[in-house]
């Protein structure tokens, strides 16, 4: 699977730029990149979206170990997964979905109850995945880009920036040298307390911990023979606690309330 997004879209984190500074190839729009992908990939489906963001699947099988892929579209939402669920069943009655639900159609509905009515914070939703996966998705509506990628970090998943600043996802390591050189680096999981943990990243977010929400995530750079950075590895900072956990949709709008209900009564 392979996506770009524009910056004003997905903003990735700075960390993430440092190790796009050396090695680049001179492509600068995602036109360029999508264009590329086509003459690798001449057999995927590519999804053209507004502004030259792109999203864009291919079956065909790099390793012995690569895992099984599929795309949706359901309601303007657009979701590459990568993996497998082993509670799809528990899944599909808590959403409410059909029998043949895919584990793509599982993140959409997942996602659009986060978004539109959910009484919790988005990591409980990742949380309550049990498998090896990763997944992209956009909500082209309310422009919105949600990964994540599973604790173990089984299923590849790298992401980078390109030359203009927009988002590279991809779960191809071959596809992404030819956009970015060697300038891209594993989408998390995080280390923490001698173990992996869980990593997610939602547009206006950033990147948080779905396995330790209340911990911040720092960035650790690495360096090639001639000492240029060209990686950056984040891992969950055990010694620094956020304020609070990110809320969306209904959820933030209830917190809102609550704080204005609460200074009507002092």
């Amino acid at each position: 699977m392979f996506a770009v997004f524009e910056k004003s879209i997905a903003k990735a984190p700075e960390e993430l730029h440092l190790s796009s500074v050396v090695g680049r190839p001179a492509l600068k729009s995602r036109g360029e990149i999508a264009d590329l992908y086509r003459s690798w990939r001449p057999e995927s489906v590519l999804y053209s979206l507004s502004n030259g963001n792109f999203m864009a699947l291919s079956n065909e099988v790099g390793t012995p170990l690569s895992s099984p892929r599929s795309i949706v579209v359901m309601d303007d939402i657009f979701c590459l997964f990568s993996g497998a669920l082993d509670n799809t069943c528990d899944l599909r009655r808590f959403y409410g979905l059909p029998r043949l639900a895919t584990e793509a159609m599982i993140i959409v509905e997942a996602y659009k109850v986060l978004r539109d009515r959910a009484p919790y914070p988005p990591d409980q939703v990742v949380k309550s995945l049990d498998g090896k996966f990763a997944f992209v998705l956009f909500d082209s509506r309310a422009s919105v880009v949600f990964l994540a990628r599973d604790s173990d970090g089984f299923v590849p998943l790298h992401w980078g920036t390109a030359a203009d600043g927009s988002l590279i996802c991809s779960d191809d390591p071959k596809l992404f040298s030819a956009v970015c050189g060697d300038c891209y680096t594993p989408f998390p999981p995080g280390f923490h307390f001698c173990c992996f943990a869980g990593c997610m990243f939602i547009s206006g977010n950033g990147l948080i911990s779905y396995d330790h929400p209340l911990h911040k995530i720092k960035s650790m750079t690495r360096e090639d023979d001639a000492g240029n950075i060209n990686a950056v590895i984040f891992q969950v900072d055990l010694y620094t606690r956020l304020p609070s956990i990110p809320r969306t949709g209904s959820a933030a709008n209830w917190a809102s309330a609550a704080a204005v209900m609460a200074d009507e009564e002092l």
